[in-house]
């Protein structure tokens, strides 16, 4: 059993318990995930099983999100899970006022994640630290936004305000909520976080635990072929004698003019090997097997 599987996280279920609950339905241990979402959030998450948890280091990095932002509350962790440290009704804020701000979110930015993120810092996660009341130094990331579109304004007390955010890898929602709430001098949290698209897996086709048990339970799951999801990549092809010498872990010529750090692999009947990189050798460019997804008794 290999491929991927375009997992519908559930709210209220952490990444770590999706994987536990898949490991369950597929009767295998071997199941990893693309990117963690919080609790709170819902929507895309890549699951890989079998010998693709390899290449989920491969995987295209765009991630689409549709985020509600609540202006005037502030929390301990970014979003409605934390405690409220501020509250203040803003019903005067209006939403020219906020989209005056949103240009200054889009392109390279510095961002500083939140201190409740499972990111480590001296072997431990910051929540963790945080948890137990030690002072944390949260080192700024440069995180890159393609978009930010505006959806939705609801007025009120406490106003919200739905977006669509395009962005790539390492990016916090939470941390732009917070942001752009003191941008606005309201304050601002998330409040809720739907993944739309991760790893080329769009919202429109995830399918639920549910549903993911049932076509187990029916015979009737397919996984995602590993290579579907790799398109980022550009491609090798290699011949029957160069394929079995690939697998083996020997080296080959490469011809080409070289642009990339990664290929994916295939034999002469286009059936997927796994992922290339290219060193230079003694005398020349030279092929070498980065990840064999499949070994040479199995072509």
């Amino acid at each position: 059993m290999m491929g991927f599987i375009n997992l519908h996280k559930p709210k209220g279920f952490s990444s770590h318990d999706c994987v536990a609950k898949v490991r369950r339905i597929l009767h295998t241990k071997k199941v990893g995930h693309g990117g963690t979402l919080d609790p709170l959030a819902t929507g895309v998450l890549p699951m890989a099983v079998g010998k693709a948890t390899r290449l989920l280091q491969f995987l295209p990095t765009k991630k689409a999100y549709r985020a509600r932002i609540r202006f005037g509350v502030v929390t301990t962790t970014d979003d409605l899970e934390g405690e409220i440290i501020r509250q203040d009704k803003c019903p005067d804020l209006k939403l020219e006022n906020v989209a005056n701000f949103i240009p200054h979110f889009v392109g390279n930015i510095v961002q500083i994640p939140p201190i409740y993120s499972a990111i480590k810092q001296g072997g431990k996660k910051l929540y963790e630290l945080a948890r137990q009341g030690k002072d944390v130094e949260i080192i700024p990331r440069n995180v890159e936004i393609f978009e930010i579109n505006i959806i939705n304004w609801d007025s009120g007390d406490y106003p919200e305000l739905d977006v669509e955010i395009v962005c790539g890898a390492g990016t916090y929602i939470r941390a732009i909520a917070r942001d752009l709430g003191e941008r606005v001098g309201t304050g601002a949290t998330l409040a809720k976080l739907e993944r739309t698209l991760s790893c080329n897996l769009e919202i429109k086709n995830s399918v639920t635990l549910e549903v993911l048990e049932k076509e187990k339970k029916d015979d009737k799951l397919f996984l995602i072929k590993p290579d579907l999801l790799l398109e980022n990549l550009p491609t090798i092809n290699l011949n029957d004698n160069e394929s079995m010498r690939w697998q083996q872990g020997q080296k080959l010529k490469f011809n080409q003019e070289n642009n990339h750090d990664y290929y994916r692999t295939y034999n002469h009947e286009q059936k997927f090997l796994g992922i290339s990189t290219i060193k230079q050798g003694e005398e020349g460019l030279i092929i070498k097997p980065k990840i064999v997804i499949i070994n040479p008794n199995e072509t």
